[in-house]
């Protein structure tokens, strides 16, 4: 007898904003605790997209090292974030920095920006009328923009509408591991951001802290799933990184594979007739 092995079903491209990619992780630069460590865990992570906080990130350690000595320009497409703006107009500037930093390096994400507006310091949770006023104006910019969002549906699809590429909904607060919280708000972004166009890019941003948080973001049906502190602060960031890589895989494998329905009562996996039976006495 002849066994056919068969070979892995291809994962569909990633497409924002015009750009296609194979790989559905995007990965951030900070926190790490080497240059070393953060060029291996990308690297192990098979990121095409990754983040790079402008406002904070320092180009030279203490050891003088550049970031941008770890850091392939011609394999990843550098995604600029506004992290730590707290109002529209800074995040608008922090933009356009990017976009000049990005311009003389000659990168391909120059005029792409993951917009963050927050409202405090405690929680990290966005400010949705700053966010919505710093898309609009990015937008009219000629900025392809991916937008850090609460989970909150309304707030998604109003993000949607002033102009943004990409909604990226938050899983749980930044940094805080504490995985996808509330499902079914999730599934209502995706639903309602998707409505009209079902090519339209979801991305899971924050608060993923195991591979497992990964797989349950892409089963959900996101497109993608955007983390940092998850590889950056593990005890084996490579390490995580590799498992973060095939969860992401996994979760999207799983998802166009359709997952049975789920039912109060068991169902035996072989059928009942014919089953042999014990009659005490015989």
């Amino acid at each position: 007898m002849t066994t056919t092995i068969q070979s892995e079903p291809g994962l569909s491209p990633l497409t924002i904003a015009g750009k296609t990619f194979n790989s559905r992780l995007l990965v951030g630069t900070g926190k790490y605790p080497t240059m070393e460590s953060m060029a291996q865990s990308l690297d192990a992570a098979d990121a095409e997209v990754i983040t790079v906080a402008v406002r904070r990130e320092r180009l030279f350690n203490a050891e003088g090292k550049s970031l941008l000595e770890y850091i392939d320009l011609d394999r990843y497409t550098i995604l600029p974030n506004t992290a730590g703006c707290f109002t529209a107009e800074d995040a608008i500037r922090v933009s356009r920095l990017g976009r000049d930093l990005l311009e003389q390096l000659g990168n391909s994400g120059a005029d792409w920006v993951k917009l963050e507006v927050l409202g405090d310091k405690k929680t990290l949770l966005p400010d949705p009328v700053g966010t919505i006023e710093a898309v609009k104006e990015l937008v009219a910019d000629g900025f392809k923009v991916l937008c850090y969002s609460s989970d909150d549906p309304i707030t998604a699809v109003r993000i949607k509408e002033a102009g943004a590429h990409s909604v990226m909904p938050a899983g749980s607060p930044i940094g805080s591991g504490q995985g996808v919280l509330n499902q079914n708000n999730l599934v209502l972004c995706l639903e309602l951001l998707k409505e009209n166009d079902p090519t339209y890019p979801v991305v899971i941003d924050a608060g993923v802290g195991s591979a497992s948080d990964v797989a349950v973001a892409m089963e959900l049906g996101a497109d993608a799933v955007l983390l940092n502190t998850a590889i950056a602060h593990a005890k084996d960031p490579v390490m995580m990184a590799h498992a973060m890589r095939k969860a992401c895989e996994a979760g999207h494998q799983s998802y166009l594979a359709g997952r049975i329905p789920k039912k109060r009562y068991a169902t035996a996996s072989s059928p009942m007739e014919g089953a042999i039976s014990y009659i005490p006495g015989e």
